[in-house]
């Protein structure tokens, strides 16, 4: 029994280890809230089955004390006593059964002194019989009394020490409860997110394939990709490949050695500010597709290679270089009639007003997407001046799928997101902070930046999604879900890259804050100090690595006090315990059934917003 109990304690702290050794790499420069609790998690559980493991411990060692120790005592010092006591019995027993039949069997014609003298050899055995008898018997007695209490009361104790590590465990679980319902959610809204990335992804991969150049064309404010620089050693040139990135607006370019065998990087990446760019001559170096560029902070010209023709004049445009700049224009014809004057709000006023009165318990509200043709017909019908008082949204004609779908394309059709290109990074920096306070405090103070009609429109449109909120248990639409939903579209980024893709997370919790503190946000000014001086947007955001794990498994270990006589009545001191009150309505908008019942409605026709609902594990079952 003991050598299979330390294989599997044996093997429970090495899982434990693996698990708590083991860390989750993060692509991107931060990570949400629910990546972090994730990430943790399994230090967590490392913690939770090392404490255990501890407390198994300390109780298996504390058996010796309370329970083998006292009962060889009582083998020893009774058991072995009554045996001894015995054996002596069984001694005089035998000498006196013989004394008395030698006796018994004296002649009555022997003298009367004879007889008197053997008559008192007698009585003596038969006195020290019969003491040895009554130590004996009361020896017996002693045993058979004490094993009451000195053979079940070690037993007693172990038990209780069996209790007390059940105890603890429970002890423990309930202290785990909080944090496994947290674990719930985050592992909810993490699958979440990732559909709604992956379609992201996948939508911006198919246009990469269809038409690259175009694609590439898009981005005129960063460039990233693989350049051959020249470098002079030894009078000898060589071209050295690295992967180089140019952001725009502080002109900043970064040079990091790549090498293809290797797998990567190769050394330390450089940095420095661009000065000018010009396109090299092809009769004045032998390479093609070159370039040079000078830097402020860095000596001399440096010479650069590009992988095609196209490459280097989309390096060059993003640098201001000596080459034509060519920009594609991708306003559509009904990208510029969608703008913020007064027919828009009318527009987007109405629709949201047969939201709510119509559908807002309707399931699904806003992750149904309408009939494509039928969401072009209501918005045109609604957009013309012509026609736009005749659009009734009371009538059957218009389903609230076709209304929501109608709402989120008239944002999409706006010249720029609704939260403008200027702020989109600023509203993405202050989504990383650490604190979850700066983090309202940045993105009231940014909110209140942004040009007044788009500040009015997204006012209306955020307080009308928290009233959506409020009914998710009816819609099943909580404000992480409307977050999902709408973050794309009103943080959309200017440049459609991958690096970007993966801040959508970061807009999704953007349109999360403004939800749930609309009315804080659009009704007060922000505290002076906020805004572009805010230092808070200079801090790295917190990383999983760098925050302490979760408390849960730190309860300490269990006293086993020892058993004895003085201690029995003493009182057992109560272990400090945090109880979580699991209440349904703190769940409830995060139930398995819930997000089972959203998962499995139908998606409609058309536009899609990335928002598939994958069933999770069941929250009780972690």
């Amino acid at each position: 029994f003991i050598t299979s109990f330390a294989d599997l304690s044996t093997a429970k702290r090495k899982f434990a280890e693996s698990l708590n050794e083991f860390k989750f790499q993060c692509i991107g420069d931060a990570e949400t809230d629910d990546e972090i609790c994730i990430a943790k998690s399994l230090q967590e559980f490392a913690g939770v089955l090392q404490n255990l493991e501890d407390e198994r411990t300390r109780m298996i060692e504390n058996a010796s004390d309370v329970l083998i120790s006292p009962l060889e005592r009582f083998r020893k010092e009774q058991i072995a006593a009554a045996k001894e006591a015995k054996k002596k019995y069984d001694k005089e027993t035998e000498k006196y059964c013989t004394v008395l039949e030698k006796h018994l069997s004296l002649s009555a014609k022997k003298k009367e002194a004879h007889l008197h003298e053997a008559d008192n050899q007698v009585d003596h055995v038969r006195q020290h019989f019969y003491e040895v008898s009554l130590e004996y018997v009361f020896k017996v007695q002693e045993v058979q009394e004490r094993k009451m209490f000195d053979f079940v009361e070690p037993l007693l104790a172990f038990l209780q020490g069996l209790f007390t590590y059940y105890h603890h465990g429970y002890e423990l679980a309930k202290d785990f409860n909080h944090f496994k319902t947290d674990l719930t959610i985050s592992i909810q809204n993490t699958r979440n997110r990732f559909d709604s990335t992956r379609s992201e992804v996948e939508c911006l991969m198919k246009k990469m394939k269809e038409n690259p150049h175009e694609h590439k064309s898009m981005s005129t404010h960063t460039m990233q990709g693989y350049l051959f620089v020249q470098e002079k050693r030894s009078f000898v040139s060589t071209w050295v490949k690295y992967y180089c990135s140019y952001h725009r607006e502080p002109k900043r370019m970064t040079l990091m050695p790549f090498d293809q065998k290797s797998g990567g990087k190769i050394g330390d990446e450089e940095s420095f500010t661009l000065k000018s760019c010009t396109r090299r001559k092809t009769d004045s170096i032998e390479k093609r597709f070159c370039f040079d560029i000078e830097a402020v902070d860095r000596p001399g010209v440096i010479t650069m290679q590009a992988l095609s023709e196209e490459d280097r004049r989309l390096w060059m445009e993003a640098m201001d270089g000596r080459e034509p700049v060519y920009t594609l224009n991708r306003d559509s014809q009904n990208e510029a009639m969608a703008q913020l004057d007064v027919i828009g709000f009318n527009i987007v006023t109405k629709f949201i007003y047969a939201v709510e009165t119509r559908g807002i318990d309707e399931q699904g509200l806003y992750r149904i997407v309408g009939v494509n043709s039928r969401v072009q017909k209501l918005l045109g019908l609604a957009m013309d001046p012509k026609t736009c008082a005749d659009v009734e949204l009371d009538s059957t004609e218009w389903e609230i799928k076709t209304i929501t779908s109608a709402i989120k394309h008239y944002l999409r059709m706006l010249p720029g997101p609704l939260m403008t290109y200027q702020y989109q990074r600023n509203f993405i920096k202050a989504a990383k902070l650490d604190n979850p306070e700066a983090r309202v405090a940045e993105i009231h103070s940014i909110v209140h930046r942004l040009p007044e009609k788009n500040r009015q429109m997204l006012e209306l449109l955020m307080k009308h999604l928290a009233k959506v909120a409020s009914h998710h248990q009816q819609n099943l639409m909580t404000v992480a879900n409307l977050g999902v939903v709408f973050g794309p579209t009103l943080l959309r980024p200017q440049e459609e890259t991958v690096a970007a893709i993966m801040d959508i997370k970061f807009q999704n919790i953007v349109v999360e804050i403004l939800i749930e503190n609309h009315e804080r946000i659009f009704k007060d000014m922000p505290v002076s100090g906020g805004g572009q001086g805010n230092t808070q947007l200079n801090l790295p955001r917190r990383r999983s690595a760098d925050s302490k794990a979760p408390s849960c498994s730190e309860r300490p270990l269990t006293l086993f006090p020892t058993p004895t006589f003085s201690e029995k009545d003493k009182a057992v001191e109560k272990r400090n315990s945090v109880v979580v009150n699991s209440s349904a309505d703190s769940v409830n908008c995060n139930s398995t059934h819930n997000w089972t019942r959203l998962n499995n409605l139908p998606t409609g026709d058309g536009d899609h917003d990335g928002l598939q609902l994958a069933k999770p594990s069941q929250p009780n079952s972690l």
